[in-house]
């Protein structure tokens, strides 16, 4: 399968990236970024990993999502023989305002 990460996804994950670095320092944005690192590269082999996500039952498309680190979620969907990250974000923010941004 293929990963493919939508600008928003991949501006937020650099964000998030910047954040734990400024915050915490080199050692802990490195494992933070391994970390989604091996998560992204696990879907490829195990797409249907991520849980259903209930923010986005509404919708057509099925949406799944991953927590990192109790702090981020990865939302993403497969289309064919692709998996498209949709958004990346820290759930410390209000879901459902965040759960609205993703297109």
């Amino acid at each position: 399968m293929k990963i493919i990460w939508s600008r928003k996804a991949a501006s937020s994950f650099h964000q998030i990236e910047t954040y734990i670095l400024r915050t915490f320092g080199e050692k802990t944005q490195k494992e933070f970024t391994e970390e989604v690192e091996d998560i992204v590269n696990t879907l490829t082999i195990m797409p249907e990993l991520g849980k259903i996500d209930p923010l986005f039952a509404h919708r057509k498309q099925l949406y799944r999502s991953i927590i990192v680190r109790r702090l981020n979620k990865i939302v993403y969907y497969i289309k064919d023989d692709t998996i498209r990250i949709a958004a990346m974000w820290d759930t410390r923010r209000e879901p459902k305002a965040q759960a609205r941004k993703v297109r």
